[in-house]
């Protein structure tokens, strides 16, 4: 079974990957969008501190706001999904039916996709740090073990972003139209997963907000863990929050999800 179930993954993998190159226009154009935004926020960021009489905001000067902002780049272009966007259209176009008779959950299909095409765009997106890295010259000086837990912490932080926004779009089984939603949703996780800015620069009850949600942990946690910002016992506090909302959005699709097909059999008969 576990060979039957490899052999379907490195398939439907090179399949999504060969549809990732048939859309290169569109991939660029993707890229784009994501290299450019975390860059004018970094600018923007970067004039306020030069602003300020000592050059910092809050804790952060230049060449930190650089290093976050860089990296959170990277992090956020391994870790996000586009699924819940894509949701409602299958409900509605009927393209949902080709997904239900196949023999491996829809669920998986995505994430190989996902992963299709973050392999075939970080060729890209490392040039493309890297240059910006050159230009705008941050410091980043993590100890070893921060490098260490900076892998596990981006795979983890990617599979709660995953888990809690597929579960999202499962509402689409029942609203007709969930961009409200998706808005509200990306809303929300721009400023409370340090998107726009670094958390310590919230608020305070912005701060507090945070650390109960778990956008935190879906890109802040890591971006903060590798510029050596945590101490070892608040990178154990944010792997363990990283568990809890896995359990949580695991136990979520699953439940929902039984119910959601169930739905749109009996709407489609």
């Amino acid at each position: 079974m576990k060979g039957l179930f490899g052999d379907i993954y490195r398939t439907l993998f090179k399949i999504e990957l060969a549809v990732m190159f048939q859309y290169r226009a569109a991939v660029v154009i993707w890229l784009i969008g994501l290299v450019l935004q975390p860059v004018i926020y970094l600018v923007v960021w970067l004039t306020v501190a030069k602003a300020q009489d000592d050059g910092k905001v809050g804790d952060f000067d230049a060449s930190s706001l650089a290093a976050y902002f860089l990296i959170m780049m990277v992090v956020n272009h391994v870790t996000f999904s586009w699924h819940m966007w894509e949701m409602g259209y299958r409900v509605r176009s009927g393209t949902f039916n080709a997904l239900l008779v196949q023999p491996l959950h829809p669920f998986h299909r995505d994430i190989i996709q996902n992963m299709a095409y973050k392999l075939l765009t970080l060729a890209i997106v490392i040039p493309a740090t890297a240059l910006l890295w050159w230009f705008f010259e941050p410091t980043l000086s993590p100890e070893p073990w921060m490098w260490v837990a900076f892998g596990p912490a981006v795979v983890l932080a990617f599979l709660v972003r995953f888990f809690f926004e597929w579960s999202l779009a499962l509402l689409a089984f029942w609203i007709t139209d969930t961009s409200g939603l998706n808005n509200l949703y990306m809303a929300l996780f721009f400023f409370l997963a340090g998107r726009i800015a670094p958390i310590s620069l919230l608020p305070t009850w912005g701060q507090a907000i945070a650390d109960v949600l778990p956008f935190k942990v879906m890109l802040a946690f890591p971006v903060e863990l590798v510029m050596g910002r945590l101490s070892p016992d608040q990178m154990l506090t944010g792997f363990a929050t990283q568990f809890l909302w896995i359990g949580l959005g695991w136990l979520t699709v699953h439940l929902v999800w039984s119910r959601a097909s169930a739905r749109y059999s009996a709407v489609g008969a």
